[in-house]
């Protein structure tokens, strides 16, 4: 079966990649029939304070490094790691370098509640 272009979408994770020197930059990459790809662009010291989904996400770490806490445990994301979190578990973020994560979200969920976390 020959795949079709119109059949795919591609995007980039580094394409007109930018850093914000007061919040974390969040990007809709991709809006597939079954998820949200999105992009959280964060500079070291930067946070996202605790809050929590309705929906299950994956968080991999394409660049950099990050405390992610979860259950009063903190975990030290380095590049290439990659997790997966239930719906309704609060957790935080902080970037503890320069950092480029890929989320990946529910078809259900809004790439806007991600950006009011982030502008928080």
């Amino acid at each position: 079966m020959l795949l079709k272009l119109h059949d795919m979408k591609t995007t980039s994770l580094l394409k007109d990649l930018r850093y914000d020197d007061n919040k974390p930059v969040i990007t809709a990459l991709l809006d597939t029939d079954t998820s949200k790809e999105v992009r959280v662009v964060m500079k070291a010291g930067q946070e996202m304070k605790e809050h929590k989904t309705k929906f299950p996400i994956t968080v991999e770490m394409f660049e950099g490094t990050m405390d992610f806490g979860v259950l009063g445990e903190v975990l030290h994301l380095v590049k290439g790691d990659i997790l997966a979190l239930d719906a309704n578990i609060a957790h935080d973020l902080l970037a503890t370098s320069d950092s480029i994560v890929r989320l990946t979200l529910s078809k259900l969920d809004t790439v806007n509640r991600v950006k009011d976390v982030a502008s928080k």
